[in-house]
């Protein structure tokens, strides 16, 4: 449902068996398949918590980005396992949108040139691979050994992080872009600006439709930003214990 009355007044955390629990009050959250809502880590739990507890009057279940992500994680409503994921998240390479150029306008392929080009020259560079770009309807040809790099560093990740990945893909409609958010690269603001550039072309000569425009680039970057927060939470432990096995 997309909002419902507020019926708690508490929201807590807890450790289980299985992990960290959210407590309504003396209620435990469950999944909406009525499974036990359990976090693989604290960091995550207060995160999620935080989302139910910044709910005023109405519990509005579409601005609650984490909780979505960990009951898709917990649920698995299409039942895939990490190779499909993964695959899944390669094959947007194919539709990337820094890597559909246009001829014309003139300014508008210089402006794609200028903004897309030193994120994607960083992708060859950061993942030692070849990925180009195309104004072709087709697109470029990515070659099977860059496809195959990527499915290797996307494997680095468990199940939650891969979620969170594929959920900020979605998003930005790019795994390029995805990548350098959630390396870091590039800042919410600018991944969400260069995966809307034509949009924001088009409204920077034609105007914009009042309110819309602005709800539609909050609302993106909140996702985005969510998505990006979930994959480094979900990573944390692991990064944590590298850095340990490390020192």
């Amino acid at each position: 449902p997309p909002e419902r009355k507020r019926f708690y007044q508490n929201v807590s955390i807890s450790q289980g068996e299985g992990g960290f629990e959210i407590n309504l009050d003396h209620r435990k959250l469950k999944t909406p398949q009525a499974k036990l809502f359990t976090v693989p880590n604290e960091a995550l739990a207060i995160a999620v918590a935080t989302e139910w507890d910044s709910q005023k009057d109405t519990i509005k279940f579409y601005t609650m980005h984490l909780t979505t992500l960990c009951n898709t994680a917990l649920d698995n409503p299409t039942q895939r396992n990490k190779t499909q994921l993964i695959r899944a998240a390669v094959k947007f390479l194919e539709t990337d949108t820094v890597c559909y150029r246009v001829e014309e306008p003139a300014a508008l392929a210089e402006l794609q040139k200028n903004e897309w080009d030193p994120v994607v020259a960083w992708a060859e560079k950061r993942y030692n691979v070849a990925i180009g770009s195309s104004t072709s309807i087709l697109g470029p040809n990515i070659p099977a050994s860059t496809k195959e790099t990527f499915v290797s560093h996307l494997a680095s990740y468990n199940m939650w992080a891969l979620q969170g990945i594929e959920y900020v893909i979605t998003q930005l409609k790019s795994l390029i872009l995805s990548l350098g958010l959630i390396d870091r690269h590039i800042t919410v603001e600018k991944a969400v600006l260069l995966s809307r550039l034509e949009e924001e072309y088009q409204i920077q000569r034609w105007g914009n439709v009042e309110w819309a425009h602005d709800y539609d680039l909050c609302e993106l970057r909140a996702r985005a930003a969510a998505g990006t927060l979930f994959v480094h939470l979900c990573s944390e432990s692991l990064t944590v214990k590298h850095k340990l096995l490390q020192d």
